[in-house]
Formats: structure tokens, C-alpha cells, sequence
């Protein structure tokens, strides 16, 4: 087995590889921009990493790897547009960089391209990871669906807002690690656990990017913290609180995030004080580790190497303890 810093290396060059200079530039540009900003990687490092678990040479997955990433990163680009964020990884957003419109055409070139990756594998395994990505591209639609209806709803519940999480980010952390196991060839059965090892580290993950987008710090975080506060997201954080601080309390917090003031600052420095206040932080922090357990679970099941499983706790519990 590699390290995550190998397979990251190896990743990084494969995808450098892959740079496009056709034309029209306004249309290919932004994709290598987007993909060039960096990021953690984590979706495709775990598609390699997976592949080896269940031997086999890790470099037969790097499409598959690229696939996941590509589309991560069209999903960003149209998350950031409907967001109106400015910036993502530290730099300028797409749309702030080039124009809306090319952003949302940028973002479905990416899609496509994510698909013809999987070509490149052989008709059963092109069929099998095909199927897992469509699913999963639709759920991460039905996901960002929610995360917007959710902005405009008063009601939203902390079950529903579990589901719209482990539709808009745990499913592609899932889909990566079965991804692996299928280039791999691996039983139906391990299959699937490693993608129930992943949805639940996917959620654990989410969770942690809440947290961090308020506590988080500046320099690391790579997006603008309180960004989630400034939209009014009804994340963990705020449904947790609202739930366990006092009728005064709740009426305060519901205001502030019916409010859109032009400086920001007052308002988030005044809500992450009421989630320190209610002991919102605490709680998710609490559920973070309760859902990295349940993956560690899922793991302790798999009938695979001691050391191989050791490497998949290792990525988890540095995923749990992350500050960007």
C-alpha cells in the first residue's frame, strides 16, 4: 500500500497530464482553473487507495479517480453560482472570474467529461461505475435542492437536514470508495460496505465543514467563514441551537437569520456566540465523532487486511480532526 500523500502525488500528476488547451479557451480555461486550485483531494485519493485495498495496482483507477474530481469541481463551480460565493480554495470564484454564464457552461462540460472518463474501462466495469455515478449525480441535485429550500423554511428538522447532507456531500464520498472496489473487481458485498464506510465518514465530514465554516480559521479555511451564517443556512449548528437554548434565545437567532445586512461581521460574530452559548458547537463536534464511530464500525466488518484497514481509520480520524 501507498500513502495518502502518494496517492494524492499521483493523482496530481495524472490530472496535470490531462490539461486542456483546445479552444474555445472561455469554455476549457475555467475548467483547468477550477481543477488547478487544489483542494484536499480526498474523493479521488480514496478511489485509488480502495483499488489497492483490494489488489490491484492502483493506477487503473486513476480515470476512474479523475471522473470523481472532475465532477466534484462542476459541482462547486454551480454551488458558488447559486451561493453568489467569491471565493473558494482562497482564490476567485469561476463566475467572479469569468461571468455567470460561463460558469454554468463550464460546469456542464465537466459533467460530460466526468462521464467519458469511465469509457476508458472495460463494458461491465464502465456499466457498474456508470450506474453508481448517475445515481449519485442525481442525488447530489437532490441534495443542493434541499440545502435551497431549506434557506426559505422556518421548520426544517435535524433528520431532514442529516438526509440533505448525505445526499449533496456523503453519497460522492461513498460512491468514490465503491468506485475503487469496482475497478478492483471486488464481491458485491465488500462493495457495499465500503460504500457504507464512506457515507458515513461523508457525513461526518459535512459536519466538520459546518463547524469549521464558522470556527474555522481564515488563513486554512480556503472559503469565507461565517459564509454559511451570511446565507442563512440552517446547518447543525443553528438547528441545534435553536432546539437547546431558551425561547429568548431561539427568537434571537431566528432573527438574525432573517436578516441580510450589507456588513456582515456583527451578525456572524453574534451567532457563532450563540452557538458557543447553547453548546451548539460542543454537540456537533459530538456528532462528528458519533459518525466517524459508525464508519470505523462498517470498517471493523470488512474481511480485508489489517494493515489495509488500519490505512482507512488513519484517513478517517485525520478527515474528524481536518482545520480546512
Amino acid at each position: 500500500m501507498h500513502t495518502i500523500s502518494e496517492y494524492r502525488d499521483e493523482f496530481i500528476a495524472y490530472l496535470d497530464s490531462m490539461k486542456i488547451t483546445k479552444e474555445p479557451r472561455n469554455l476549457y480555461e475555467p475548467i483547468t482553473y477550477i481543477l488547478g486550485l487544489g483542494g484536499k483531494r480526498l474523493r479521488p485519493v480514496l478511489v485509488l487507495m480502495t483499488a489497492e485495498i483490494f489488489n490491484t495496482d492502483f493506477r487503473k483507477a486513476l480515470d476512474a479517480a479523475v471522473a470523481v474530481e472532475v465532477f466534484h469541481n462542476f459541482s462547486l463551480v454551480h454551488d458558488d453560482i447559486m451561493d453568489d460565493a467569491p471565493v473558494r480554495r482562497g482564490k476567485t470564484t469561476v463566475h467572479e472570474k469569468w461571468d455567470i454564464n460561463t460558469g454554468i457552461l463550464s460546469g456542464d462540460a465537466m459533467l460530460i467529461m466526468a462521464y467519458q472518463l469511465f469509457e476508458n474501462y472495460e463494458p461491465n466495469v464502465f456499466r457498474d461505475l456508470a450506474k453508481l455515478f448517475s445515481k449519485t449525480a442525481l442525488e447530489v441535485c437532490e441534495g443542493q435542492q434541499y440545502d435551497v429550500d431549506f434557506e426559505t423554511r422556518d421548520d426544517v428538522m435535524l433528520p431532514e437536514y442529516l438526509k440533505m447532507i448525505e445526499y449533496k456531500t456523503a453519497v460522492l464520498v461513498a460512491a468514490a470508495l465503491k468506485m475503487g472496489a469496482i475497478v478492483a473487481g471486488a464481491p458485491d458485498e465488500a462493495q457495499q460496505q465500503m460504500y457504507n464506510f464512506g457515507l458515513n465518514l461523508g457525513i461526518a465530514f459535512q459536519l466538520q465543514d459546518d463547524y469549521l465554516d464558522v470556527f474555522g480559521n481564515p488563513k486554512t479555511f480556503g472559503k469565507q467563514v461565517g459564509g454559511d451564517i451570511i446565507e442563512n443556512k440552517k446547518t447543525y449548528l443553528y438547528l441545534k441551537a435553536l432546539n437547546s437554548g431558551s425561547e429568548v434565545i431561539a427568537k434571537e437567532l431566528e432573527h438574525l437569520y432573517s436578516i441580510h445586512p450589507k456588513e456582515a461581521e456583527a451578525k456572524i460574530n453574534a451567532v457563532r456566540s450563540i452557538f458557543e452559548k447553547t453548546k451548539a458547537d460542543q454537540a456537533t463536534k459530538t456528532a462528528i465523532a458519533d459518525y466517524t464511530a459508525k464508519a470505523f464500525e462498517v470498517l471493523d466488518d470488512m474481511d480485508i487486511n489489517p494493515e489495509n484497514k488500519e490505512l482507512l481509520r488513519q484517513f478517517g480520524e485525520n478527515l474528524m480532526n481536518r482545520t480546512v
